[in-house]
């Protein structure tokens, strides 16, 4: 990993989403400067922009990755709601039959998360610590002997900092590899995946006791102060969809048809009244694109100096595979935070923090095999150990 700075310093962040709001908040708990920047001309206006989210838990017969870092990031985020927003606006506490391959129910929550990105900024902002700077598209980061420097389309530099990080989520890939084309391919394989939302005001009875999981989430009743006046305050909504490759923002009925087949399985009175207001030109709609890593596991941490690894490697030579992933050359000062997909809400907070321990060099309390799952060298690591000796010596 890259040496910390000595003491808390100034950070750049690029993207204020969700991640990007978290990794705000939780460097200036530390004593840190931060200047967030995002293209938008406000925050938590892509993907973090969701009507209501679905916080709930993550179970897989066997641990896994993902399901362990849904078990931290759960019960973390519950405990951040609660201190951070009250319930009806912005969120609120309820249960979740999942129906699928994780039956049962379980304790979860719903959430706008705009809602929480605002008060996150909030919190920072008091401190007199961030500076946030909406509607300034990063095109590329360019290090320098003090650290890293935002330059937008022009070249202009657009603040500099000793500190980095990419939280655009899918943006976050063309910014990494603009800053360093040996990124590019193998090294991050990051992914767009289009969610569309069907939803619609609540008019009468909700058609479910409480929110139904499986392929997607039917949430019967979700009411919030804060909705309007972009949607109603009292929403039913069905989604969302997961279209692997899509960049997309752009509502199509293919994929409200979509979401009311999936509604189908988790209450079919729900997807008759679905499709009868796409019928008659009722239904509401939302859409994004998320991002995801090839394993769908996020990637928090310093960013791979993919050349230097590559000499390393060949340094190595027949010995190259007794090399770990934390013995991966890094990009000085320069970390990213993204790949969070469907679990944004899930591992926001959590990730943050995390990340922020890395930044601060403070101790790491996560176990080493779930760290060098979250890594974001490991798939440059994996490529290279790939490579035959011979090619690797040349490199």
């Amino acid at each position: 990993m890259s040496a910390p700075p000595e003491a808390p310093s100034h950070a750049l962040i690029v993207g204020a989403g969700l991640a990007g709001a978290a990794t705000a908040l939780a460097l200036v708990q530390r004593g840190w400067s931060v200047t967030l920047l995002d293209a938008e001309n406000g925050p938590a206006q892509r993907a973090s922009a969701l009507p209501v989210g679905m916080l709930s838990p993550h179970v897989t017969r066997a641990p896994t990755p993902m399901s362990r870092l849904s078990a931290l990031g759960v019960d973390d985020m519950r405990a951040e709601l609660a201190r951070s927003l009250r319930p009806g606006a912005g969120w609120q506490p309820c249960e979740v039959d999942n129906l699928g391959h994780d039956p049962g129910r379980w304790p979860a929550a719903m959430v706008r998360p705009a809602a929480l990105v605002q008060a996150w900024l909030d919190e920072a902002a008091a401190t007199g610590r961030l500076s946030l700077r909406c509607g300034f598209a990063v095109a590329r980061l360019r290090h320098t002997e003090a650290g890293w420097q935002a330059l937008a389309r022009d070249g202009q530099t657009l603040v500099s900092a000793p500190v980095a990080v990419a939280a655009a989520a899918w943006g976050s890939l063309a910014l990494l590899e603009a800053t360093d084309p040996a990124l590019a391919g193998a090294p991050l394989p990051l992914r767009p995946v289009q969610g569309q939302m069907s939803l619609g005001p609540l008019e009468g009875p909700p058609l479910a006791e409480r929110p139904q999981r499986d392929n997607g989430v039917f949430v019967p009743r979700y009411q919030d102060s804060g909705l309007p006046p972009a949607w109603p305050e009292t929403v039913w909504a069905m989604g969302s969809t997961y279209e692997r490759g899509m960049e997309t923002r752009t509502l199509s009925e293919q994929a409200h048809r979509r979401n009311a087949e999936s509604l189908d399985a988790l209450c079919r009175p729900a997807a008759t009244q679905l499709r009868q207001a796409l019928d008659e030109g009722r239904l509401l709609g939302w859409a994004d694109v998320r991002c995801a890593s090839l394993d769908r596991v996020p990637l928090i941490g310093a960013v791979p100096d993919v050349p230097a690894l590559r000499r390393l490697m060949a340094e190595a030579g027949h010995r190259r595979g007794r090399l770990t992933v934390d013995q991966v050359p890094r990009l000085p000062g320069l970390y990213v935070f993204a790949a969070l997909g469907s679990r944004g809400l899930t591992l926001s907070h959590w990730g943050a923090q995390d990340l922020a321990r890395q930044i601060s060099g403070e101790p790491d309390p996560l176990p080493p095999d779930l760290r060098r799952a979250i890594d974001p060298a490991r798939f440059a690591w994996k490529t290279e150990r790939r490579q035959p000796v011979a090619l690797t010596a040349e490199a």
